[in-house]
C-alpha cells in the first residue's frame, strides 16, 4: 500500500497530495478560460444584426452554393453552439442560435461549418486524416485511463504502456483537428467576403468569433498534453519503484 502511494504522490501531515495534479488543474484553467472567450465573444457579436437580414441557415444555403455544393442538406438542431458537419450523411446542423438568427456570430459559424462542408468535397487532407483516426481516437479517450490505472494498481508495465499509446492517439486526433478547424474559418471568411454577404467589417466580427472558438481547440489540445506527460511521469514513478 505504501509502495503504490508514493507512485501517485506523497503523504504530508495525514494528507495525499498527487504533485503531477497541477497538469490537470492547470488544463482545466486553459480550458475553462478558452470556453468563457468563445461564450463572450460570441454573445456580443450575436447582438450585432448582418446587414444583408440573413439568417444562419440562409446563409450556409447561400455559402454552398456559391462553393457549387447541393448534395448537403441543412438541419435544425436544439441547443447552443453545438453545430457541426456530418461528412457520413452531408448534413449540416445549425443549432438555436445559428440556424434563425440574423447576427454577424450566426452567419460566422454557420459558414464556419459550411467551409468542412467544402473540406469535404475537397477531399481536404486533415480532413480525410482526421477522419481515418476517429475511431482509434474514441477507443484510446474512453479505455486509455482505465488501462492505465489498472497498470498502475497492478504494477503492470505493458497496461501502462498501452495507456499511454491510447491517450496519445486521441491527442494526435486533437492535433490533426487543429489545421482542420483554422482552415474552415479560413474559407468561410474568404467566401463571406469575396461573395459580399457580408461587409468588410462585418467580416472583422466573424473573424474575432472564429477566432475565439479556434481557441477552444487549442486550450482542449494543450490540456490533453498536459495530462499526456501527466501520464508519463506517473508510469515514470512506478518503474521507479
Amino acid at each position: 500500500m505504501t509502495q503504490m502511494i508514493g507512485t501517485l504522490g506523497y503523504y504530508r501531515m495525514g494528507y495525499y497530495f498527487d504533485p503531477t495534479m497541477i497538469f490537470a488543474i492547470l488544463g482545466l484553467v486553459l480550458s475553462m478560460i478558452a470556453s468563457a472567450g468563445v461564450h463572450s465573444t460570441f454573445n456580443r457579436y450575436s447582438r450585432v444584426r448582418s446587414r444583408s437580414g440573413l439568417t444562419g441557415a440562409q446563409a450556409a444555403e447561400r455559402v454552398l452554393r456559391q462553393s457549387g455544393i447541393y448534395d448537403v442538406r441543412i438541419e435544425h438542431i436544439r441547443g447552443n453552439l453545438n453545430d457541426h458537419y456530418d461528412p457520413r450523411t452531408k448534413v449540416l446542423r445549425l443549432s438555436d442560435s445559428t440556424y434563425f438568427s440574423d447576427s454577424v456570430a450566426a452567419i460566422g459559424v454557420a459558414a464556419h461549418e459550411c467551409g468542412h462542408a467544402i473540406q469535404h468535397q475537397k477531399q481536404y487532407g486533415p480532413l480525410v486524416l482526421r477522419s481515418t483516426l476517429v475511431p482509434v481516437a474514441n477507443i484510446g479517450s474512453s479505455l486509455s485511463w482505465p488501462i492505465f490505472l489498472a497498470g498502475l494498481i497492478f504494477s503492470i508495465r505493458p497496461l501502462l504502456t498501452a495507456g499511454i499509446v491510447l491517450f496519445g492517439l486521441a491527442v494526435l486526433f486533437q492535433l490533426v483537428t487543429l489545421p482542420v478547424e483554422f482552415n474552415a474559418s479560413s474559407r468561410a471568411v474568404k467566401i463571406l467576403g469575396g461573395t459580399g454577404i457580408m461587409a468588410n467589417d462585418e467580416v472583422s466580427g466573424v473573424k474575432k468569433v472564429l477566432r475565439a472558438a479556434a481557441m477552444t481547440y487549442v486550450a482542449s489540445l494543450a490540456s490533453s498534453i498536459l495530462q499526456l506527460l501527466r501520464l508519463i511521469i506517473l508510469a515514470g514513478g512506478r518503474k521507479r519503484d
